[in-house]
């Protein structure tokens, strides 16, 4: 009657993860992992003399890492938005958030690599493809309409 049970119960065990679905699969956990390069704050470069502008990025979470990226003239803040990369439905977005637009515009991640990742939404209006590529301590983001027109961001590790 013991080994019965014990044979139930571990057939049990092996059966029923399989049945049930998992929040998130392993592959999307581990290219997650993949993005916490990103986890600092960065100094853009590549501004007017005057300005400065910065992003910086935090782990939330083990599905949510949130950002903030900050342009300002002399000691007036110019623009902000609020950015995160986060897991929905087994999938990596991009997601940003700024005064412009009545809510986040998710930009689901179609690439990942260990150094940069590319993201798309087809439908906004601009951007409409975001890409992030660390190279040593430099980050180069670049938004695009997915043709010819383009814009580059410089940062350096702070």
């Amino acid at each position: 009657m013991y080994k019965k049970l014990l044979l139930i119960i571990t057939s049990l065990s092996l059966l029923i993860p399989a049945l049930v679905p998992q929040d998130t699969s392993r592959q999307t956990r581990k290219d997650f992992k993949k993005l916490s390069w990103i986890l600092d704050t960065w100094e853009r470069t590549n501004v007017r003399p005057g300005s400065t502008a910065f992003e910086t990025w935090q782990k939330e979470s083990g599905q949510v890492f949130t950002g903030m990226g900050v342009s300002m003239k002399g000691s007036d803040t110019t623009f902000v938005e609020k950015l995160r990369i986060e897991i929905k439905d087994d999938k990596i977005y991009y997601v940003a958030d700024v005064k412009q637009n009545a809510t986040p515009t998710y930009f689901l991640m179609t690439e990942i690599t260990d150094h940069g990742f590319k993201s798309e939404n087809p439908d906004h209006d601009f951007p409409k493809v975001i890409s992030y590529e660390l190279k040593g301590d430099d980050l180069t983001a670049i938004i695009s309409d997915g043709g010819q027109k383009k814009m580059g961001f410089v940062f350096k590790r702070k």
